[in-house]
């Protein structure tokens, strides 16, 4: 909203209106509006949560070796997050962009579906909390939208190939000045970078176009579940989603903005995306929200995050990811999110595997794989024969943490390299 008021000031010749309209200024205005509501109104939101009593009570020390206790912390912090996210983009974003809606609706989305959750589980005292198939529900009829949107929006074009010419003081586009809609992705490390869908299915001759719109609605379906639920996963430890995924909003926040400039995007040779430069506003709101709900939620946690937190910031970078069409450098980056999701899905594999010989097994200690770090054989089921034993040596739930923001930024700066390394 602000930006519209001052673009109006801007055209009476108001002196300074005209910041509004540089990507960066909006930027950076948005990552410290977004970490001061987190901060300070994050403070006044906890003292609200302990006063009425919406804390943690499922948890409690006896899965951890070091008897951590984490009954009474409130719940429901997530919503500190999409608060310090949907101000600052509504103040300082352009609402008419068909990006910045997206994103917004992927915000409140999720956000609703996992704050009903929290709801079912802290005030019903059901610890199942929102029954799974309304979770894939609800994150199927997210990727719908997203998918069908794209699809159908005649806003959503990329440009290719770019050429750019540089004069004094104007960039003139030599070659790839038509807008097309495309089915294309990129593909990391290699030189022709662009995978087009509609290829896949190219035996369907003339209806290959409509056929591999399909296919992109459907893998965005699929990554839309995928990232919540690994994000979701990720939640386990003070401070682990909220850095993780800082660091990876950090690295897609990059990526958009190298999209949406087209002489970043002819020099790289990536896809020009227009209009995408509002997505670096919401990222900035996204890493700012993040880092000022960090202050309270590293160790040891004043607040957790809920599902309300965790469901919405998987959403945000799957999403996010999409539409800047970087999906498949999703397993690299975001490869903390896959190793969880493989880890409990082995985990219970090979479980029922077992079961059906009539046997006791499990591949790892616990599932998902951080609580593994953690666990001493003393807590695992009696009679139970664990495939992967080691580390010997338990870790403090901080020291895992910060190992896997270590492991996080290393993905991160090769999602970059693959930039140039194709």
């Amino acid at each position: 909203m602000l930006y519209y008021l001052f673009e109006w000031l801007h055209k009476l010749n108001f002196p300074g209106a005209g910041m509004f309209g540089y990507t960066s200024f909006r930027a950076l205005m948005a990552i410290i509006l977004a970490l001061l509501i987190s901060s300070i109104w994050g403070d006044k939101f906890i003292n609200l949560l302990k006063r009425k009593q919406i804390t943690e009570t499922q948890r409690d020390a006896k899965i951890d070796p070091f008897g951590v206790n984490k009954v009474g912390v409130p719940s429901m912090g997530g919503v500190i997050i999409i608060v310090a996210i949907l101000i600052p983009c509504l103040l300082l974003g352009k609402l008419h962009n068909i990006y910045m809606i997206l994103m917004l609706i992927t915000t409140v989305w999720l956000g609703s579906l996992g704050f009903a959750d929290d709801y079912i589980k802290i005030f019903k005292k059901d610890k199942e909390g929102l029954h799974g198939k309304f979770k894939i529900i609800g994150q199927v009829g997210l990727g719908l939208i997203v998918g069908l949107t794209l699809y159908l929006s005649p806003d959503v074009v990329i440009r290719e190939n770019i050429e750019v010419q540089k004069s004094e003081n104007e960039i003139e586009v030599i070659h790839g000045t038509h807008d097309l809609k495309s089915t294309q992705t990129t593909i990391p490390f290699f030189k022709s970078n662009n995978l087009d869908y509609a290829d896949l299915v190219g035996f369907m001759g003339e209806h290959a176009q409509t056929a591999g719109w399909i296919l992109f609605v459907i893998i965005t379906i699929f990554v839309v579940t995928a990232v919540s639920n690994g994000a979701n996963l990720n939640d386990g430890m003070d401070g682990m989603a909220a850095g993780n995924s800082a660091i990876i909003g950090l690295t897609l926040g990059i990526l958009a903005y190298v999209s949406s400039h087209i002489e970043f995007a002819g020099y790289l040779n990536i896809m020009y995306i227009p209009g995408s430069e509002e997505l670096v506003i919401f990222i900035c709101a996204f890493i700012g929200a993040l880092i000022g709900f960090l202050w309270y939620n590293a160790y040891p946690a004043q607040v957790f995050m809920g599902d309300t937190g965790s469901l919405t910031i998987g959403g945000i970078i799957a999403v996010f990811a999409i539409i800047i069409h970087k999906e498949l450098l999703i397993p690299i980056l975001c490869g903390i999110f896959l190793v969880e999701n493989l880890s409990v899905l082995l985990q219970r594999f090979y479980y029922k595997a077992g079961k059906r010989k009539g046997v006791k097994q499990r591949l790892f200690k616990r599932a998902p794989i951080h609580d593994h770090f953690r666990t001493s054989m003393s807590l695992v089921e009696p009679g139970c024969s664990v495939k992967f034993t080691k580390p010997d040596q338990l870790f403090h739930e901080s020291k895992i943490t910060v190992r896997f923001w270590i492991v996080t930024i290393v993905l991160a700066a090769i999602t970059i390299i693959t930039l140039k390394i194709r």
